[in-house]
């Protein structure tokens, strides 16, 4: 890899939640700053605001929709700028007031920012752990959504239609047809990629749902030319590797992240159980599994077991559950926003430490991921990973550990999360700078 474009972490991991907390205050710098800005600009006589601020540290009301609102202003031909590190990830849009309605429409705090104001901002990012970053155009956004599946049980679909940012759906069918070129980003619902159901075989599989789900898809993997699910999902996974190697942005969360890459890995190998597919795996599959494939892992073990909840020992929801809700977090990790523009906006947020939740795929062993990959997040103290981002190809992809960021042990048949409950969540804050970032105009890397 270039040697510019190797990622460097400012010292590394924080060592606590007070050090992170710290370490965050002081990427939110400026804020009393921008206080006595907003003053200026509102005083007697004041000039007219040469642009308009969406603050992103704590004096933001909604952060979430914020970034509807940026995502809008592209659509409408309006610059935005990205202003890393500077009070929570702030966004600094042109004064229009058809941008001020659409900020009071959605609930969103701005201030006014006059041009000397600006100046002294453009100062203050040019010393500090800050950057600028212009974000060019509003990225078409997918959702790889299977046909029987609730809107409301992926977080991701809550956060875009919380934000009012428009996605379209697609699953296998669209894909294989190469629809997939139509879009910037992608991103994978918490799909099993191995065509074992989720492994919910020991706890569901009398369940009407789980019945008519198994119906389904053995039915399209007919209809596409499958004899078996299994194969039907590695076809999808292969064209989903295409895509990033042309240059597309993947996303995913929960089951979706390990079931990829283990799918990957089992190309052309049976590692299913009876129960799913009739026969039984291939007695050697461990063994062949090519983990060269793979976008983040590595020499993982599979799960073959039918009646075990788990694919690989990749996840580490067994920690997580051993912590309990109360001391569940993780740290987010603070780059260098001029060397590392991509690992710094996908970890904008407006705290350094956010509360963990749980997921089929919870987090991933620290000790199975692939030298080069970023990690973005960590549980402190622990090999445990939440967050991860790599390069393949053109593209990049994210993985994203668990369920539901304000939902801590979703269960199937729970009742949608209401993200008007949690504008300001830190969690779902780090999903949508995924939305944003493929916007973002790519410059030369400092040295």
């Amino acid at each position: 890899m270039n040697a510019a474009l190797t990622l460097r972490r400012l010292g590394g991991a924080a060592a606590s939640p007070v050090r992170a907390a710290a370490s965050r205050a002081r990427r939110t710098a400026g804020l009393a700053f921008g206080t006595a800005l907003l003053a200026l600009a509102i005083a007697p006589g004041a000039a007219r605001a040469a642009k308009i601020l969406v603050p992103m540290d704590l004096t933001q009301k909604n952060h979430l929709k914020a970034y509807g609102l940026a995502y809008w202003s592209l659509t409408q031909g309006s610059n935005v700028e990205w202003l890393l590190n500077y009070r929570g990830g702030s966004f600094l849009l042109e004064d229009a007031e058809f941008l001020r309605r659409r900020a009071v429409l959605l609930g969103v705090s701005v201030e006014d920012v006059g041009s000397g104001d600006e100046a002294r901002i453009r100062n203050v990012i040019e010393v500090e752990n800050m950057e600028t970053v212009l974000l060019e155009k509003a990225p078409r956004v997918a959702i790889y959504t299977p046909p029987d599946k609730q809107p409301w049980d992926d977080a991701v679909t809550l956060a875009l239609t919380y934000a009012e940012i428009p996605y379209d759906t697609v699953w296998n069918e669209e894909v294989l047809a190469g629809r997939l070129v139509e879009y910037d980003w992608l991103h994978l619902h918490h799909e099993d990629f191995t065509g074992q159901y989720g492994k919910f075989y020991a706890t569901f599989h009398a369940a009407p749902w789980y019945q008519r789900q198994q119906t389904l898809y053995e039915k399209l993997a007919r209809e596409a030319g499958f004899r078996k699910v299994s194969q039907h999902m590695s076809a999808v996974i292969e064209v989903i590797r295409e895509y990033i190697v042309g240059g597309g942005f993947l996303f995913a969360m929960c089951s979706a992240t390990d079931t990829y890459d283990i799918g990957i890995a089992a190309r052309g190998i049976d590692i299913v159980g009876s129960v799913f597919d009739g026969d039984a795996p291939d007695p050697d599959c461990q063994e062949r599994l090519d983990y060269s494939r793979c976008l983040a892992f590595r020499d993982f073990r599979l799960i073959l077991d039918p009646l075990v909840y788990e694919f690989s020992d990749l996840d580490t929801s067994n920690y997580s559950v051993a912590r309990g809700a109360l001391a569940d977090w993780f740290t987010l990790f603070e780059f260098s926003a001029k060397y590392d523009p991509i690992p710094t906006m996908l970890t904008q947020c407006h705290v350094g430490v956010v509360n963990g939740f749980l997921g089929q795929t919870t987090g991933f062993d620290k000790r199975l991921i692939k030298p080069g990959v970023t990690i973005l997040a960590e549980v402190e103290g622990t090999d445990e990973a939440k967050y991860i981002h790599g390069k393949l190809g053109r593209g990049t992809w994210t993985f994203f550990g668990g369920h539901d960021p304000e939902d801590y042990q979703h269960a199937v048949g729970d009742p949608p999360t209401e993200l008007s409950r949690h504008p300001n969540s830190p969690g779902y804050r780090l999903i949508l700078n995924n939305i944003l970032f493929p916007a973002a105009r790519k410059k030369p890397q400092k040295t």
